[in-house]
């Protein structure tokens, strides 16, 4: 890639956003930085007390009673004793360094370092306190023994565990969670108030760096400062200035990071819910402490953020397409419903930012009881829209739905997912995303490639160059988008692209309540094309241009003869870390012209 397009990359992602980056970098590198020179004593537990809620406690999380688990989905025996705090059960390799300085220890040492993070974001936590809350004195015990092992195996400042400022922020949200679920956030333990003070000393001086992220990781920050100032109130001298750091850039990341129809930054399903969890858990905490209000317009923005991921979830079910990227984490671990299911998440946040009911009566209110927090009223569900300022077509035909993917990049894309189609048929997710499976693990960066989405891809490239793990080059711009109408029983929708090497690519969409159709028009400069159609699990028989299931019928025609039309596999991850493998059926060209996908059901 030249250098001029390089720096076009570089000056759209912003000038003081890469220089926020920059400037912590160097920081560290010539030991500069305040947070390399911060001091924290070891706390001492126990950390928790009995149960001192005024209101019967409700269904507790048993989750973590017989297992460990790991980003939802791998899980283990629970040992009687603490873990090993430092383990990677995904890597064969240890992470060295467990008793340096943080900022000295790399990212990759031991494989992917949030195989060593997860047991340390402190779920179980916020599992045996909903425990504890009904009575169960074993949990109790049990978690303040764990706390009392993490924090002298992890001494402030000390080992991986604290080289992430989010990754902090996630114990300190999920710590308050624990006590107010406990009645004990008005009075807290000292040896909680210790290590709360512990961990914000360590989040406050590197909350430029998250700024600079332009992502989940400001949101995060921020709601741990605030909620976590909040519970120090009457303890720290120094809470004040976290609350006031908090709550100014949670307005400021809101004002920012959120666009008019409620898109957020990053292009993510389960980075949108914890943008949303974080801000929800704040409101709770301002509540509960009698704080202003915050503003007008960070409320219009979280109603509409909230609306989006509600119009992505699916109601049977709680999935919602597997859109970019994703790395386990569930910020409000209270109930034990899947990992994937977002109907929690969303119900909570419409009941605080928008006074409603998003899904009636469920076991997703149980954040509600947990939390204290009234349930909304009932609203009608959410309708075909074009979320243009994010780049989402979402149509809905009777038991249908469809999304679809166009390049709006006001923020850095974290894959080259342009015109992917997701199908939803009854809640099950018939033509589906790859998803992204692991930062750092062996043929991860596949996952973040035009292959592994449902659109074309050309002469075997991805459709914007990677200049680095996490960054690509030459952005699109999406052309001739048409937004969401109906017409008649059809919900119609489409967009287009050309790339940095001039290939176009044109997607038409039409869906009703018994079919799907895609026109995609493939023109400009390129040599070879293929689409792929990811399906869901199946016994799927291919015969000519038609392929098969029960109750499923997907047919092939254009105005070219495809130079080759194939069932094969490849890998998707709905999980973190976890992958599996799934049908795909590619219609390859070696020329432009205009193919019809035909889904009928």
């Amino acid at each position: 890639m030249s250098f001029a397009s390089k720096l076009r990359t570089y000056s759209r992602l912003g000038p003081s956003n890469v220089a926020r980056v920059a400037i912590y970098r160097l920081g560290l590198r010539l030991r500069l930085h305040p947070v390399q020179y911060l001091a924290a004593n070891v706390p001492q537990g126990p950390f928790f007390r009995l149960s001192e809620r005024s209101n019967p406690a409700p269904i507790p999380n048993k989750r973590w009673d017989s297992d460990l688990w790991w980003f939802g989905k791998h899980h283990q025996p629970r040992p009687d004793d603490p873990p090993d705090w430092f383990d990677n059960p995904f890597s064969d390799r240890c992470i060295t360094g467990t008793d340096a300085d943080w900022w000295q220890i790399p990212d990759f040492s031991a494989g992917d370092i949030k195989g060593v993070w997860e047991l340390s974001r402190f779920d179980w936590v916020v599992a045996w306190a909903t425990c504890a809350a009904n009575g169960d004195v074993a949990a109790l015990t049990r978690l303040n023994s764990w706390i009392e092992d993490w924090v002298r195996k992890n001494p402030p400042y000390k080992g991986p565990n604290w080289k992430c400022g989010q990754e902090t922020s996630i114990r300190v949200i999920h710590s308050c969670i624990a006590a107010k679920i406990l009645g004990q956030d008005h009075k807290p333990e000292p040896g909680l108030i210790e290590m709360v003070r512990g961990h914000l000393q360590r989040i406050a001086p590197t909350m430029s760096y998250a700024i600079g992220q332009q992502n989940n990781h400001g949101t995060s920050e921020a709601a741990a400062l605030f909620i976590g100032g909040s519970l120090l109130k009457s303890y720290d001298h120094r809470s004040s200035g976290w609350i006031s750091k908090g709550r100014h850039w949670l307005e400021n990341r809101a004002a920012n990071l959120i666009a008019s129809d409620g898109s957020f930054s990053q292009h993510s399903i389960t980075y949108h819910r914890m943008m949303i969890d974080s801000y929800s858990l704040a409101e709770v905490w301002r509540r509960a402490t009698n704080q202003p209000p915050f503003s007008s317009a960070l409320q219009d923005k979280l109603a509409v953020a909230t609306l989006w991921l509600e119009s992505m979830t699916i109601p049977e079910t709680g999935d919602a397409p597997n859109l970019g990227a994703n790395d386990g984490v569930r910020l409000i671990p209270l109930t034990e419903s899947d990992y994937r299911d977002f109907r929690p998440s969303v119900q909570l946040a419409a009941a605080l930012f928008d006074d409603r009911d998003a899904f009636g009566f469920g076991p997703w209110n149980s954040l509600l009881d947990w939390l204290e927090v009234p349930l909304g009223q009932k609203c009608t569900p959410p309708t075909s829209e074009t979320f243009d300022a994010g780049g989402y077509h979402l149509m809905h035909a009777g038991r249908a739905f469809a999304m679809i993917r166009y390049p709006r990049y006001r923020f850095r894309p974290g894959q080259a997912d342009a015109l992917h189609l997701d199908l939803w048929l009854d809640g099950e997710n018939l033509l589906r995303d790859a998803g992204s499976y692991s930062y750092n693990a062996e043929g991860s960066s596949w996952f973040r490639s035009t292959a592994a989405h449902n659109t074309v891809q050309f002469d075997n490239r991805d459709q914007m160059p990677r200049l680095s793990r996490f960054l690509f080059g030459e952005w699109l711009k999406a052309e001739d988008v048409a937004p969401v109408k109906t017409i008649g029983r059809s919900v119609l929708a489409g967009a287009a692209y050309t790339d940095y090497k001039g290939a176009r690519h044109h997607r038409e969409t039409e869906l009703t309540a018994d079919y799907l159709r895609c026109v995609d028009t493939l023109s400009g400069e390129f040599q070879s094309a293929c689409l792929r159609w990811r399906l869901m699990p199946g016994n799927w028989m291919l015969n000519g241009n038609e392929l098969r299931r029960e109750g499923v019928v997907i047919t092939i025609e254009g105005d070219v003869e495809p130079s080759a039309l194939l069932l094969t596999h490849a890998p998707e991850s709905r999980y973190y870390q976890h992958q599996e493998e799934i049908p795909v059926l590619e219609i390859r060209l070696d020329r432009p012209g205009r193919i019809e996908t035909k889904v009928t059901f």
